[in-house]
């Protein structure tokens, strides 16, 4: 009798094991999906860009910033300004704190010169971290 139960058990396992889809199976079939994916075209014509007088905050590196940046975070608090900071120096990105008048303290992950590079960049940056940062923005550098 203990036979039985031992083999209807081990046919159950093996019944339902194999039932499992393949987390392999999935993650294929998305890489491939995601090859086909076209790459968005971005028109700068319209692309929302906030002018300000800016420099490097205190300790940061000058040559950085360039005439349009990405920005990521604004705060007044020193402390949370670096901590997001450090957080993207983590992730691989070469991070700048600009100040502006205010005093606001700007985490900017990328600078440039152009308009169209940091407006690509940005929309870059917001599809990689979905739904996060979705509200990162241009700034235009006054000088």
């Amino acid at each position: 009798m203990n036979k039985i139960w031992l083999l209807g058990a081990v046919c159950m396992v093996l019944a339902f094991g194999s039932c499992k889809p393949k987390q392999s199976a999935y993650k294929a079939a998305y890489e491939q999906a995601k090859e086909k994916e076209p790459e968005a075209v971005i028109d700068v014509s319209d692309v929302t860009v906030r002018t300000e007088h800016i420099k490097a905050a205190e300790g940061e590196d000058a040559g950085r910033l360039k005439h349009f940046s990405v920005v990521i975070g604004s705060f007044q608090n020193k402390t949370n300004a670096y901590s997001l900071k450090e957080r993207m120096e983590n992730e691989g990105y070469r991070v700048v704190l600009g100040e502006n008048e205010q005093g606001m303290l700007r985490v900017i992950v990328s600078s440039f010169d152009e308009r169209w590079d940091a407006a690509s960049e940005r929309d870059i940056f917001k599809r990689k971290y979905a739904p996060n940062f979705q509200d990162a923005w241009l700034l235009e550098r006054a000088y």
